[in-house]
C-alpha cells in the first residue's frame, strides 16, 4: 500500500461516518422552504393523529401569556409548566392538536418533552483495590464561598454531606422530598464537595468548602423529563444572585433530537451561560455505539463537555485511554467538536445515599472505607462522575478569581489540559484535565464555542473552524488549544475561519501512524500474523485488561468494558 493510496483510503469511514451524523436542510426546514417546527419525534407522533396524549415542551418567539394558554386548553391540551429561563411551557396535548399548534405563528418549535437519565454505568466489577479520587487534591483552594448547584437525584445527608455543607436543596420531580433515593446525586455531589468524614480523607471531593445547592430532577430509578430540568435551571436563574450561583452540573441527557438551535434544555443552558453562569455536562456513556453518541444538553457548543478517562487505576499516564463508555463527538446534527476535556470517571469512589436504589441493587459496588464497619461509598463509573471532577476544578478556578467569565474558564480549561496521543478528538477533546496547570493558567476570552466540523465528500477533506478566528484571539488558535502533535498537523487554512485538512482527525502523531496501529509489526508484518506483538498484544488491540481482565470471560468487566 503506498502513501498516497493509504491517505485517501483512510478518510473513507470517518467521512461517511460524519456525513450521516450531519442532517440534512429538512431537519431545519421542512419541504419547499417551509420552515419545521416540529422535532422528528413530535412529528411522527402528529402524523398518526388521534387523542393520545404526548408530552412536549412549546417554544415561543415571545414569552407566552394568557392567550396562548388559553390556545393550549382549546386544544385540549393540559399546560404543565411554563419556564422564565426560555419563553416555553411544558404542555400535555392529543396528537391530532400537535400539527394545529405548530401552525401558530407565535410558536417557534415543538420539542418533545424528553426522558432524561443518568450517565453513570453500573456495568462493571466492583475493583479488587479501591483507592480515593485519582486525583491530586493539593491544591491552594478549595471553592469557598462559591455556588455549585447539582442538578441530578437529590442528596440525603450523611457524615461526608452534612447539613451544613447543603446551602439549599429543592425537589422538582412532583415528591417534595430532596432525598437521594437513587444514589447518583450523592456520588457526583461528593465527587465535587464531599468532606471525606467516613473515610478520614480518602475519599475526600476536590472542592469541600464550596456552596452545594441540591436540585433534585431524577427520581429513584434515576429518571426524570426535560422539563424537570427546564424548571430546575429556571430556579438557577431566578436565585443565581441571592446564593452566588457560579457553576452548574448535569451529569444526565438525552439522546439528541432535533438542533441545538431548537433544544430546549440547549437553549436554557446557554442562557445560564450568557447570565453568567460555567454549565458543566456529561458528555454521554454511549461510546461504544461510535461517533455522534454525545448526548444533549452536552451537545451546546457553548457549555463545558466532559468525556471519561480509564486509568486502570495506576499513576503511569501511558496506560491511560479514553473510556470505551464515554460518548464521541462530533455532536449530531450540528456537527459540535465535542467532548471539549476529559477526565478519569472509571471507577470513582463516592458517598452513597443508605438504602438508595443504586447501592442496593449493586451491593457489589458499595465500598467500606478502611477501618469502618459500615459502607458509606460506592464506586461507579461514567461521565456522569468525570463532569464533576471538572465541575470542581471550575469552582477553585473561580475561588481564586471570582472575575472569570464562563468562556474563560473554558477556554483556559481546555488549553491547559495534558496533551495526549490516545485517540481522535472527537473521543479525548483538547486533552486530560490538568486542574494545576488551569489554576495557572492566564488569558481572557470574550467567547469560547467549540468549533464545528465541515465535511467535504467529493474531496474527503475534513474543515474545522479555526478557534483563532471563532474566538478572536490567537492565544486560543486550534494548534494551541488541541496542539500540533494531536489534532491539525498538515493542517491548510482555506479561508479566514476554516482549516481544511485531509490530516485533520487523524494525524500523522495520532491514530494512523507507523507505530500505533498498522505499525510494521503489527497485523501484515513481513513474518508473523498472529505473534505475540502483532494483533493480542498488551497495547495495540485489546490491552491488558479490556478483553479478557482477569481471566473472567463471564464478568460484567470482561468483555467489552474497561
Amino acid at each position: 500500500m503506498n502513501c498516497s493510496t493509504r491517505k485517501s483510503n483512510r478518510w473513507l469511514l470517518p467521512v461517511m461516518v460524519l456525513g450521516a451524523l450531519l442532517w440534512t436542510s429538512a431537519l431545519v426546514a421542512g419541504s419547499a422552504g417551509k420552515e419545521k417546527k416540529m422535532s422528528d419525534v413530535v412529528a411522527a407522533h402528529a402524523a398518526k393523529g388521534g387523542s393520545e396524549k404526548v408530552d412536549v415542551i412549546a417554544i415561543f418567539k415571545n414569552r407566552p401569556g394568557e392567550i396562548e394558554k388559553n390556545d393550549v386548553k382549546n386544544k385540549e391540551g393540559k399546560v404543565k409548566r411554563h419556564f422564565s429561563v426560555i419563553p416555553a411551557m411544558a404542555l400535555e396535548l392529543p396528537a391530532k392538536a400537535l400539527e394545529a399548534l405548530a401552525n401558530n405563528p407565535a410558536v417557534s418549535f415543538i420539542a418533545l418533552d424528553a426522558p432524561m437519565t443518568a450517565n453513570a454505568d453500573t456495568s462493571l466489577n466492583a475493583p479488587r483495590s479501591v483507592v480515593g479520587l485519582p486525583i491530586d487534591k493539593h491544591f491552594d483552594y478549595e471553592g469557598k464561598d462559591i455556588g455549585v448547584v447539582v442538578i441530578d437525584s437529590g442528596i440525603k445527608y450523611n457524615d461526608d454531606l452534612e447539613n451544613d455543607d447543603i446551602r439549599y436543596a429543592r425537589s422538582f420531580t412532583g415528591d417534595p422530598s430532596v432525598a437521594d433515593d437513587y444514589g447518583h446525586g450523592n456520588h457526583v455531589a461528593g465527587i465535587i464537595a464531599g468532606d471525606g468524614s467516613n473515610s478520614n480523607d480518602l475519599y475526600e471531593g476536590i472542592a469541600p468548602d464550596v456552596d452545594l445547592i441540591a436540585l433534585k430532577v431524577l427520581d429513584a430509578n434515576g429518571e426524570g423529563k426535560a422539563s424537570d430540568v427546564l424548571a430546575a435551571l429556571d430556579w438557577v436563574l431566578i436565585y443565581r444572585i441571592n446564593l452566588n450561583i457560579r457553576v452548574v452540573n448535569l451529569s444526565m441527557g438525552h439522546p439528541v433530537m432535533e438542533s441545538a438551535s431548537t433544544d430546549p434544555l440547549v437553549l436554557a443552558v446557554e442562557a445560564l451561560w450568557n447570565a453568567g453562569i460555567v454549565v458543566v455536562c456529561s458528555a454521554g456513556n454511549d461510546g461504544r455505539d461510535g461517533f455522534g453518541t454525545i448526548t444533549s444538553p452536552g451537545n451546546s457548543s457553548r457549555v463545558i463537555t466532559v468525556g471519561s478517562l480509564t486509568t486502570w487505576g495506576t499513576a503511569d499516564k501511558a496506560d491511560d485511554i479514553v473510556s470505551t463508555f464515554s460518548s464521541r463527538g462530533p455532536t449530531p446534527g450540528d456537527l459540535f467538536a465535542k467532548p471539549d476535556i476529559v477526565t478519569t470517571g472509571n471507577r470513582i469512589v463516592g458517598p452513597i445515599s443508605s438504602g438508595s436504589t443504586l447501592s442496593q441493587a449493586y451491593s457489589e459496588l458499595n465500598v467500606r472505607a478502611p477501618g469502618e464497619s459500615s459502607t458509606d461509598y460506592m464506586v461507579l463509573s461514567g461521565t456522569s462522575m468525570a463532569a464533576p471532577i471538572v465541575t470542581a476544578a471550575v469552582a477553585l478556578m473561580l475561588e481564586k478569581d471570582p472575575s472569570l467569565n464562563p468562556d474563560t474558564v473554558k477556554a483556559r480549561l481546555m488549553k491547559s489540559a495534558d496533551k495526549v496521543d490516545m485517540g481522535h478528538p472527537f473521543a479525548v477533546g483538547a486533552g486530560v484535565l490538568n486542574i494545576h496547570a488551569a489554576l495557572d493558567e492566564t488569558g481572557y476570552a470574550q467567547q469560547a464555542p467549540s468549533p464545528a466540523i465541515y465535511v467535504d465528500e467529493d474531496t474527503g477533506m475534513i474543515g474545522v473552524e479555526d478557534t483563532a478566528v471563532l474566538w478572536a484571539d490567537d492565544d486560543w488558535s486550534l494548534a494551541v488549544l488541541w496542539s500540533d502533535a494531536v489534532l491539525w498537523s498538515d493542517a491548510v487554512l482555506w479561508s479566514d475561519a476554516v482549516l481544511w485538512s485531509d490530516a485533520v482527525l487523524w494525524s500523522d502523531a495520532v491514530l494512523w501512524s507507523d507505530a500505533v496501529l498498522w505499525s510494521d509489526a503489527v497485523l501484515w508484518s513481513d513474518t508473523v500474523l498472529w505473534s505475540d506483538a502483532v494483533l493480542w498484544s498488551d497495547a495495540v488491540l485489546w490491552t491488558d485488561a479490556v478483553l479478557w481482565a482477569d481471566n473472567d470471560v463471564e464478568g460484567n468487566a470482561a468483555l467489552w468494558t474497561d
